[in-house]
């Protein structure tokens, strides 16, 4: 295993010899049997691999990104008056608000309830295949290539794993097959599986593929927004004084009568500020996804063999990678990594996609990974958490819970939960709205949300006003390059 621990030498590694690092290890448990080879996060380089990531390539870029924006605006209103409803139960809000966002733009339709089986199902899939993939038995299997050929009777973990595949492929095709079947019919909404459909028409490709490239889409947009989010939340509780210098911005660029929109992105430079602080102070993702060298290479005098497994250390937290100094945490990047700083970002005009492929030196975060692997929803994602963190900060105030006594409860911010990716541990806190007039325009706002979708199935009654069906096709002609 090769630990890059330096944003120099991800640069340099993944990034100017993409072509080399753009493979995955063997997961024999997460992708082969857990995943039938055809997650997208964890599938190994080849061609199946570059078909699908010029598809995505074309379905997330900057310029389709914009077409999401209805999609995101409602639910974002829908979140701050379920906030209003019931507060404590922001962060299951906040989890409603991410999926919902995610299933629109991928599938065409949205979770309105925290309760919704089919979002539930979802859940588990996920938490349960982070769980079992990152577990110590998935990595004695690729380290132990002879359990690999154990039978399921004495081997535990690939007996759980062939049952978790069973269950979420037939997830997976179940949303798949709705959203072909309303796009066939007439009634689907634009989304992802549009690009996906006539993609598949073209490339010839399975439905069970076309399930499970829809589905993991559907995973890494929803987890690291709600994570990121709620490590925000946490702390602008625990350093009040970000919270105050933003809302100052806020009230002063905005005022007190209208919600912040995405036009206001470039008039809001501390929000900005804070988004990056987000991501490099709580990121979801400590150790990237493992990358892979396609054949032996050099890099400063080190022999990296073909087939080496390469972790970008965003955040290693384990006490494994204890030795090691992670990207995020390193006192010359960030002086006092463990405090709240968004001012460390003052001077940072950049977008998280620019700063992702720029100077390596002044890059934001490290969570989008790197090289040809660099996450292809960057620009959706910062999109929904400008939304997300400017909205909150306007409508509300976040302030510790109280414990039995009236004290102000203490958080403990190295308590984290999760997988592969990661979040904090569930905590209270108190949520107010910052005026009656706010209240005001929250209400109005998301009953005019509500008068867009149908009473009973609160679906969106006819493609929102703006949007259109997407009518890109595969290009035979798209070239990678090394370079970044």
């Amino acid at each position: 295993m090769i630990v890059l621990s330096s944003d120099t030498t991800v640069k340099e590694v993944l990034d100017k010899r993409s072509g080399n690092y753009s493979d995955r290890p063997d997961m024999f448990i997460g992708q082969k049997v857990a995943s039938g080879d055809l997650r997208l996060v964890v599938m190994r380089y080849g061609d199946n691999w570059r078909m699908i990531h010029r598809m995505v390539h074309n379905i997330l870029n900057i310029k389709a990104a914009v077409t999401y924006v209805p999609y995101q605006d409602l639910e974002n209103k829908i979140l701050l008056n379920d906030l209003l409803e019931t507060p404590s139960d922001f962060l299951q809000h906040i989890r409603r608000f991410t999926y919902s966002l995610s299933t629109q733009m991928i599938y065409g339709y949205r979770c309105f309830d925290n309760h919704d089986p089919k979002l539930l199902q979802l859940f588990e899939s996920f938490e349960n295949w982070g769980k079992l993939s990152g577990s110590s038995s998935a990595q004695l299997a690729d380290i132990y290539p002879f359990i690999q050929s154990l039978p399921s009777s004495i081997a535990p973990n690939v007996r759980h794993a062939k049952q978790l595949y069973k269950i979420e492929s037939q997830n997976y095709l179940r949303h798949w097959m709705m959203s072909k079947k309303a796009l066939n019919n007439g009634t689907g909404l634009p989304c992802f599986c549009n690009d996906i459909y006539r993609a598949q028409t073209q490339e010839g490709f399975s439905d069970d593929a076309a399930a499970y490239i829809s589905g993991s889409l559907l995973k890494a947009g929803s987890d690291t927004t709600a994570g990121t989010l709620y490590g925000f939340i946490q702390a602008i509780i625990v350093w009040p004084e970000v919270q105050r210098k933003a809302q100052e911005e806020i009230d002063r660029v905005i005022g007190h009568d209208r919600l912040p929109t995405a036009d206001d992105y470039q008039h809001l430079p501390y929000i900005r500020c804070c988004i990056k602080e987000s991501l490099r102070w709580m990121p979801t993702v400590f150790l990237g996804v493992p990358h892979a060298a396609v054949k032996d290479d050099v890099y400063m005098g080190y022999n990296i063999p073909k087939g080496a497994t390469v972790i970008n250390n965003v955040w290693g937290k384990s006490n494994a990678l204890a030795q090691y100094r992670a990207i995020h945490m390193d006192e010359e990047r960030s002086p006092n990594p463990r405090v709240f700083d968004p001012e460390r970002f003052k001077d940072d005009h950049t977008t998280l996609y620019q700063s992702a492929v720029g100077d390596t030196k002044k890059r934001d975060n490290f969570v989008f990974g790197a090289g040809r692997r660099l996450c292809q929803g960057i620009h959706i994602a910062e999109r929904s958490l400008f939304l997300g963190v400017s909205r909150l900060l306007w409508a509300f105030d976040f302030s510790p819970a109280l414990d039995s006594q009236g004290n102000p409860v203490k958080y403990d911010i190295e308590d984290l939960v999760g997988g592969i990716t990661v979040q904090p541990s569930d905590y209270p806190a108190r949520i107010k709205p910052r005026s009656a007039e706010k209240v005001a325009i929250i209400r109005d706002a998301a009953e005019k949300c509500k008068q867009l979708l149908d009473p009973v199935t609160m679906q969106w009654k006819q493609v929102p006003e703006g949007m259109a069906f997407s009518t890109w096709m595969p290009d035979s002609n798209y070239e990678y390059s090394d370079d970044m």
